[in-house]
């Protein structure tokens, strides 16, 4: 009788043990915690020489650069302490499951002057190099961006060598405007002006040291409101390593396109003569050219830059679109996670719907604007997605935007296209304009299966590339062509599409995109945060 005893006693403390030890190994196991109170207020400084009001995050210009890892958890307390509401959104954070914090009009209520917020989010199965910046009004043109570079787990093997160590290049144009002036423009129905300039984070003469015989990676983002740009560094070639999340097939580059919202990460081996040289951005497709200069100097220079700086590459659109034919998705490297990137084998998927998107810039009533099939976009009081979380009616419109252009009469409305979890989309962007577009979405990266000019056909599907695309947050679209991207909707929730250039975007030319599965399941979308700020129609609703 005692030894049976003994016996089970001796069982009840192994399966505590046991439990003791699970309860460890998961909290062990848990991705980590980072977290960041940031507070946004005004400043006087002089980009282009000029003292004007910019944007500070905790007194920086740009803001400070998030540099996390792999499936961290970042909890970030934003106070406003400007005169207006604001938000931050997070380029290319894929926020999975979780559309409730991507920070755009279209699923948050703005933070409201001397309040807060705090962002819960998970850079879950990310690496890469992306940025963030404001989505209310329009503080984009005061600055408040910054980077946000996302590093691979320390037993993640990466496909390219160590780097010594990395430079942020936040590159883009700037007006010396203000952007309550700028805004107060387009709202009387005007068009921006040219820009001012351009700056290398905030600035216009940067400087990067490095060591001879090393390798340096630059994490370069074009953070501006409407110029692309061609980047190139004086007697250095750049190997393209990573675009937007996605390791690439490395090629050697003299320079390279980089459109509005864009990012990518080059590795440059300082293998020239010890001396300073040249980095230069300058704009692409607009008649008037504008550049920023800045340094790569070893740190055993003692010689200035000399000679030009280099020149534009040859051509423009020809040029730009076979350079962005050459960006492919290395099929044997992984990105966030060990598995190869080509196992996913998109090419043999049947698309479940098929879209096509074409931008223009109508008048309506006498005042410019920009719109997607003939639907430009207005922000409600009362965020998409709140509207459809708690069911209020005559929000937004589910039938405004259809599948493919038409030669309707522009209207305005708040525009949600409709799909499933789990379908696959084909989606064509048609630009018959003379300008180059660029096209965001968030929540996702897609496939950019193909480019070309002139009008869209089915006969164009004979050239997409179905074996080993890159995929993006973030592409372009040639003046008087078109861009096709596959998607896979894995990620349910409402997500912003839009033009990355902010005028276009600010005057309408966005919509969203409604990600849904009837079943309601923490499996497919968490639930609204805590903290969820209600506003419009939404005050006074209970989670």
């Amino acid at each position: 009788m005692a030894r049976g005893k003994s016996t089970s006693l001796l069982h009840i403390l192994l399966l505590g043990s046991l439990a003791l030890l699970s309860s460890l190994v998961s909290v062990k196991g848990e991705s980590p915690y980072k977290f960041y109170t940031w507070t946004v207020t005004y400043g006087i400084i002089s980009p282009l020489g000029v003292p004007q009001q910019v944007i500070l995050i905790n007194g920086q210009f740009p803001g400070p650069k998030l540099e996390v890892v792999t499936n961290d958890n970042i909890i970030l307390n934003l106070i406003n302490k400007l005169d207006q509401p604001f938000l931050l959104t997070w380029n290319g954070i894929k926020q999975r499951k979780n559309s409730w914090q991507d920070g755009v009009l279209g699923t948050n209520c703005p933070i409201p002057p001397n309040s807060n917020f705090t962002y819960k989010f998970q850079t879950k199965d990310q690496i890469g190099t992306y940025t963030y910046f404001p989505s209310t009004a329009f503080h984009k043109a005061a600055g408040g961006f910054g980077a946000i570079n996302i590093y691979a787990r320390p037993r993640i093997p990466i496909p390219y060598p160590l780097p010594v160590s990395d430079f942020t290049l936040l590159v883009g144009d700037w007006f010396k405007t203000n952007h309550k002036t700028l805004q107060r423009r387009l709202d009387s129905g005007d068009v921006l002006p040219f820009s001012d300039g351009m700056l290398i984070n905030g600035q216009t003469q940067s400087t990067f040291t490095g060591d001879q015989g090393k390798i340096y990676m630059l994490r370069i983002s074009n953070v501006g409101l409407c110029s692309s740009f061609n980047f190139r560094i004086q007697g250095h070639r750049m190997k393209v390593v990573e675009v937007e999340g996605s390791h690439v097939i490395q090629n050697d580059y003299d320079s390279l396109d980089i459109h509005v919202g864009q990012s990518l990460s080059v590795l440059v081996t300082l293998n020239q003569p010890p001396k300073d040289y040249y980095i230069v951005a300058s704009t692409r497709f607009v008649r008037r050219k504008l550049n920023v200069t800045g340094l790569l100097r070893y740190s055993n220079s003692r010689v200035p830059a000399s000679g030009a700086p280099p020149p534009l590459p040859p051509g423009q659109l020809i040029w730009s679109m076979r350079q962005a034919r050459t960006f492919k998705w290395n099929l044997t490297a992984n990105a966030a996670r060990p598995n190869p990137q080509g196992s996913f084998h998109y090419g043999k998927i049947t698309p479940t719907k098929s879209f096509v998107f074409s931008n223009s810039a109508p008048l309506i009533n006498g005042k410019q604007r920009y719109a997607v099939n003939g639907v430009s976009y207005v922000n409600s009081e009362t965020p998409v997605k709140l509207a459809d979380h708690f069911n209020i009616a005559r929000v937004f419109s589910t039938n405004a935007i259809q599948s493919v252009p038409s030669s309707s009469r522009v209207t305005v409305a708040t525009s949600v296209v409709q799909a499933s979890l789990h379908d696959f989309l084909e989606i064509v962007f048609q630009n018959n304009e003379k300008s180059v577009q660029s096209w965001h979405l968030d929540g996702y990266d897609f496939w950019v299966v193909g480019f070309g000019s002139g009008q869209w056909t089915p006969a164009k599907r004979r050239l997409y590339n179905l074996a080993d695309a890159l995929t993006r947050h973030t592409t372009q679209v040639y003046p008087n062509g078109w861009t096709t991207i596959l998607v896979s909707l894995d990620n349910q929730g409402m997500w912003n599409m839009r033009s990355a250039k902010w005028d276009r975007q600010y005057l309408g030319q966005q919509f969203y995109l409604r990600v849904w599965d009837p079943v309601k399941s923490l499996a497919n979308e968490y639930n609204p945060p805590d903290n969820l700020l209600r506003c419009g129609k939404a005050i006074g609703r209970h989670l």
